[in-house]
């Protein structure tokens, strides 16, 4: 069944490309030419049924060929020379050979192997299109462009090596290689088509290195395999959809400039690190990622914008850096397991909605000068049940300004006043023993998830408590807050 579909894809491919017949000048040892000056080019035969039956097994070609007298170079291969030659299995391609022709070992179906010379320097529109036994291929360190669809439905390629030569991967280039489980893309490498790895359904990790600036639309699109996934710092363009359905996708290193909406929906997405060149999450970046645990936003990040993170419903602790200034409309909205949020000191507006999550009970603001935030900033649990940490010295401030007024605790953060004597209190199901140098927790939960963060919103510890007793050793002489089972002690050693 899979081989018949392939074979209404290349139908529907020639049909879209207008092949058509060539006329030749001369046959030579079974391999047909035309000849231009003191030059030949292997060209097509006839039709494309005809042509299907003339080359077979495996062909050599020769760098020269001699006529009525005069000994030309074989310097190409035309478009279509040895289309639908469904017989063909091996090819040899002579080093004088510097171009290839578009299609020209389209549905070449038992094609297994092929030696590109390094003389060639592009890889034309649907070279290979559905060689589908071709296991490899070489791309010579002089090829500088991969075209259209030049290897698409190569089902058996396993592996490819994209040479730092290359500098765009064209529309569709390896699209449905489903054997494909391992691509290197070099380091000069600028852009990556639409839809180019998409289907590539064995890529289990893909590194895309800083020269690429563009990331065509379903790019890797229903890469079910893929598992982990970095983008480089120059990306300046993700297409829509870029990586949708890629089910299995549960780690992503970012380093872009800005993240757009390329993985909203991804519910598969259980890690992502922002690096420290981003400087934007934007619109929808994350919208949805239900099973979202672990962000870790770098200190170059200046904007979370509008829904950024909205309904992220595994997401049960963020940590704003410093260097954040504007938290959008819902941007954390609905992340309903969402327990605690440090908000970083330059932090100027806060969109209305942006923390509705009827959990969170621990909001710590480095904000000196508070603001009126937006409508329902955070949810009316949080107002009621929550407790707002705040710098030493501000809570009038603090009262002044929608937003954070509505809060029925709120706490000063100084060393001075934190119970450093405390012995022991109850979290949740768990019971905090306060100890010279850190935290006993015991009675847990099984699972229990603990959280050790300093005044100032850094995480110290994120733990879970598998047995009986566990000991967390911390530094003195600091203030600590840890959460437990949706509940906060906040501590000094």
């Amino acid at each position: 069944m899979k081989q018949q579909n392939i074979k209404l894809l290349l139908a529907l491919f020639m049909s879209l490309t207008n092949i058509v017949a060539f006329a030749y000048d001369a046959e030579v040892n079974g391999i047909y030419y035309n000849f231009s000056g003191t030059e030949a080019t292997v060209t097509y035969y006839s039709t494309y049924r005809e042509n299907s039956l003339v080359y077979s097994g495996n062909v050599v070609i020769p760098e020269t060929v001699t006529y009525n007298g005069t000994t030309y170079s074989v310097t190409s291969i035309g478009e279509s020379a040895f289309s639908g030659c469904s017989d063909l299995t091996n090819i040899t391609i002579p080093n004088f050979v510097s171009s290839i022709g578009s299609q020209a070992f389209y549905d070449c179906s038992s094609l297994t192997s092929v030696t590109i010379p390094n003389s060639v320097t592009s890889i034309s529109n649907g070279t290979f299109y559905g060689c589908i036994e071709l296991t490899s291929v070489t791309i010579p360190n002089n090829v500088m462009s991969i075209g259209y669809a030049a290897f698409s439905y190569c089902l058996s390629l396993t592996s490819v090596n994209i040479p730092n030569s290359v500098t765009s991967i064209g529309n569709k280039a390896f699209e449905g290689c489903s054997g494909l489980t391992s691509v290197t893309i070099g380091d000069s490498v600028t852009s990556i088509g639409d839809y180019a790895f998409c289907l590539c359904s064995g890529l289990t990790s893909v590194n895309i290195p800083n020269s690429v600036t563009k990331i065509g639309q379903s790019a890797f699109g229903k890469c079910s395999g893929l598992t982990s996934l970095t983008i480089g710092n120059s990306v300046t363009s993700i297409g829509d959809y870029a990586f949708k359905d890629c089910s299995n996708l549960t780690n992503i290193e970012l380093h872009c400039p800005s993240i757009d909406s390329s993985f909203k929906e991804n519910t598969s997405i259980k890690s992502i690190t922002i690096g420290d060149e981003v400087k934007k999450i934007g619109f929808s970046a994350f919208f949805r990622c239900s099973g979202l645990t672990s962000v870790t936003i770098g200190n170059s990040v200046n904007s979370i914008e509008n829904n950024a993170f909205t309904y992220c419903r595994s997401l049960t602790s963020i940590i704003i850096p410093n260097s954040v200034t504007i938290i959008g409309e819902s941007a954390f909205d609905g992340c309903s397991n969402l327990i605690y949020v440090s908000i970083g000191n330059s932090v100027t507006s806060i969109g209305k909605y942006a923390f509705g999550c009827d959990n969170l009970m621990s909001v710590i603001s480095g904000i000196k000068k508070p603001f009126n935030c937006g409508r329902g900033a955070f949810a009316t649990n949080t107002y009621r049940l929550g407790t707002l940490y705040i710098p030493a010295g501000t809570k009038d401030l603090y009262l002044s300004f929608d937003g954070w007024r509505e809060f029925l605790n709120i706490v000063e953060m100084d060393s001075e006043d934190a119970p450093s004597d405390v012995a022991s209190e109850r979290a949740g199901q768990a019971t905090i023993k306060v100890v010279d140098d850190g935290v006993v927790i015991t009675h847990a939960e099984p699972q229990s998830r603990c959280m050790v963060y300093t005044s100032n919103g850094e995480q110290v510890v994120s733990t879970v408590i598998e047995g009986d007793s566990q000991k967390i050793c911390l530094q003195k002489e600091q203030v600590y807050i840890l959460t437990i089972n949706g509940r906060t002690l906040k501590f000094a050693l």
